[in-house]
């Protein structure tokens, strides 16, 4: 990233994110994409249904080359997680793994709606009762607990850090660690208790009261944090009151120009609803690209 400030700021690297981004850079704007392509779950899919493609493709041969086609027009990209986004003075400001905050004059969400399960035994059982997968949501429920977070990227790592501010004490329950240099160091400095191994299974009765761990060891918690990848779109885009869908609070909503409730903030592709479709996100990206750069454009007019 050469320079920490951007017209448009797309986080996510699937069909959506790739295509805003080929058509919000086309606008002149400055742009960057956050994310990785092989997050997308076009990336491991085959195609057959997507017009103008014969045959069957492989969805990371499309995403590769739709990456480099952004490029070409300019869009600067990064691997970098986000953490946390705010607001002030209608600029967001976006704090990513490494530290370093990026300023934005808009968003758009591209970051689909997959959660990853932990798959054990247990983790059905006691979903809403000791087993959670949003640390920003449900953090506040374990004030003076003892919790533990499992996952080996970025909202493992920040998840536990931001739950230092609630619980007496915080495992983080990781063979090995995928992030940063920088959240490393702070996760090191602090109070979190890393323990280098895996969950086999949570146990409990009416609600989480321990885990058993792949050597056989058990630990005492009140409570797991299933973190398994970077921040989801919907932790993020609630922290600066970005609504959802009023049916099943599942999904960003947006009107026909891809806009959220907030000004300058724009979402598309799996996160705004099914069907889970790359002819629909890319649509969707082509809307939010456009008119995303648009606002921004505005913004440098009147500024």
């Amino acid at each position: 990233m050469s320079g920490q400030e951007y017209d448009v700021v797309i986080i996510g690297a699937g069909p959506a994110g790739i295509q805003a981004a080929i058509h919000a850079s086309r606008r002149k704007t400055r742009v960057l994409m956050l994310g990785r392509i092989e997050n997308s779950a076009l990336y491991g899919a085959h195609i057959e249904n997507y017009a103008f493609v014969g045959g069957v493709s492989l969805g990371g041969d499309l995403l590769r080359l739709g990456l480099e086609q952004a490029k070409r027009f300019g869009t600067e990209t990064s691997a970098e997680d986000v953490l946390k986004i705010s607001q002030e003075d209608e600029l967001f400001h976006l704090e990513v793994e490494s530290g370093t905050t990026i300023t934005a004059r808009s968003l758009i969400f591209c970051m689909g709606v997959s959660k990853k399960k932990l798959s054990v035994p247990g983790e059905k059982e006691f979903s809403g009762r000791g087993v959670s997968y949003c640390v920003d949501c449900d953090a506040n429920f374990y004030r003076g607990a003892t919790v533990t977070v499992t996952g080996d990227r970025s909202a493992a790592v920040d998840g536990a850090l931001t739950l230092l501010d609630y619980a007496a004490k915080v495992y983080l329950v990781a063979e090995e660690l995928n992030v940063s240099k920088e959240l490393l160091g702070r996760l090191q400095a602090s109070q979190v208790v890393h323990i280098q191994n895996s969950i086999k299974e949570i146990i409990g009765d009416r609600v989480v009261t321990s885990l058993l761990l792949t050597d056989g060891e058990t630990l005492e918690t009140e409570g797991i944090f299933i973190e398994l990848g970077s921040k989801g779109a919907l932790e993020l885009a609630t922290q600066i009151g970005v609504q959802l869908d009023t049916e099943s609070f599942k999904y960003i909503a947006v009107n026909r120009q891809q806009q959220t409730n907030i000004a300058g903030i724009y979402a598309a592709g799996d996160i705004v609803g099914p069907p889970y479709q790359m002819a629909k996100a890319v649509g969707e990206g082509c809307i939010a690209g456009m008119e995303a750069a648009t606002y921004a454009r505005k913004m440098r007019k009147e500024g």
